[in-house]
């Protein structure tokens, strides 16, 4: 870290809220904001704390009691942001700020400072600014750094050169509309990608699971590759591909993708339907799970939950890792080995130190195998096409010409057999 960069000072509070029944366990749910603000490189997260609260009030998010309370402990310890692990409305907000004299963000601000700050390819960086905008939308005074695409996050935290603006909502789907015709080229061309792709006849295999699960270590330690590998949230945001040789099996495609939270912003979720088409296409699903967290089966809830919103089908072939058993105590890596034993869609695995990869790939190939079915057609002498798109893709298995055409016989993919009729 440069020395000259001036940091922020944050405190990250998690309101726990007793009037929601689906609130998290405070405890993590802590720990989670105060990893979220730490994956900023221009924050310095001075402390943290929950605050209990009976029920939300409405004018300033916490009574007048503990407002005074955080206030008093806030200027003490000189605070220039309060990092919210939760939602807080515009007025709230307002509110807040004028009361503890800092600067505000909620956690779907931060989750986009975040992404913002990731943000690499021309995709990822349109998606986040159009996420923003549309968070912004419902906000009227805030910083708009972002507009003017300066580096290093939107503007929200604050930093040198912010300017105030009031832009009014016109000013916003204006630029909504821009940024969604640029969107739609790049789209373009990553679809024309995904389309050269799909030429190689290889098994889509996509690892999805909560951040900081281990996909990207499990992507390098498979693939050789070079994903940024760090322990910290949304340390990967593009998506990453590349070919994977089984030992007994196909070659595979594995993709690695952004990792999931829980109360990801809606704004995100939309934005980054794209990026997450990866898993739609996919022939298997692998979902990491960190088993060493305290949290690991809430957190394969919300894994689930947006794989459903997303549209992935329940009976699309599935594999869930256990993975980190390095983190865990001798006892509780053993129950979870056996666990898994007794399980065959289970795995427990060491992204780290390699433990269980290799049962772990063969089942990969078995999957990705017993995933193709074989069918029969018949294809007309006008089919040249089509039985060219057959041969380049490798899918068939036997051929004889009859009085009409060809009989063929393919072994394909789901995925596959839906490009054929596509074409």
């Amino acid at each position: 870290m440069e020395h000259d960069r001036v940091l922020t000072r944050a405190w990250v509070l998690h309101p726990d809220i007793k009037s929601n029944r689906n609130r998290r366990p405070a405890g993590p749910a802590l720990e989670e904001g105060v990893a979220l603000a730490a994956a900023l490189p221009n924050l310095d997260v001075i402390g943290s704390q929950v605050v209990a609260l009976p029920k939300v009030h409405a004018g300033a998010l916490f009574g007048s009691g503990k407002i005074a309370e955080v206030g008093a402990l806030l200027a003490g310890e000189d605070i220039d942001l309060v990092l919210i692990d939760g939602t807080v409305s515009p007025v709230q907000q307002r509110n807040l700020e004028e009361k503890w004299g800092v600067k505000i963000l909620d956690r779907t601000g931060l989750i986009l400072e975040i992404f913002s700050d990731r943000a690499r390819t021309k995709e990822g960086v349109l998606q986040v600014e159009m996420a923003a905008l549309s968070y912004q939308r419902t906000r009227l005074v805030r910083a708009w750094t972002h507009l003017e695409r300066q580096r290093g996050g939107l503007g929200f935290v604050g930093g040198p050169g912010e300017t105030q603006i009031e832009a009014d909502r016109r000013a916003i789907d204006e630029q909504l509309v821009r940024l969604r015709r640029q969107l739609d080229k790049v789209v373009k061309t990553r679809t024309l990608h995904r389309a050269a792709r799909a030429k190689v006849p290889y098994p889509v295999v996509a690892l999805v699971g909560y951040t900081n699960a281990g996909k990207s270590t499990l992507f390098n330690r498979l693939t050789g590759a070079d994903v940024m590998v760090r322990d910290m949230l949304f340390a990967t945001l593009d998506p990453t591909m590349r070919r994977l040789e089984l030992p007994d099996g196909p070659e595979v495609i594995l993709s690695d993708t952004v990792g999931f939270i829980s109360d990801l912003p809606t704004e995100l979720v939309a934005s980054f339907r794209a990026t997450l088409e990866e898993v739609l296409a996919a022939d298997l699903v692998v979902h990491v799970r960190d088993i060493s967290h305290a949290d690991t089966a809430a957190q394969a809830r919300d894994v689930e939950t947006i794989l459903a919103s997303l549209g992935v089908d329940l009976d699309r072939p599935r594999i869930e890792l256990w993975n980190k058993l390095d983190l865990l105590e001798p006892d509780e890596a053993d129950a979870a080995r056996t666990r898994a034993d007794r399980d065959p869609s289970i795995f427990a695995i060491s992204a780290l130190t390699g433990e269980g990869l290799d049962r772990l790939l063969s089942e990969i190939g078995l999957a990705v195998q017993s995933a193709r079915h074989e069918t029969a057609l018949t294809l007309g002498f006008a089919q040249g096409k089509q039985r060219a798109w057959l041969f380049q893709q490798d899918l068939v298995r036997s051929e004889t010409q009859v009085e009409d055409g060809f009989e063929i016989t393919v072994l394909w993919t789901a995925r596959q057999e839906a490009q054929f009729h596509a074409l």
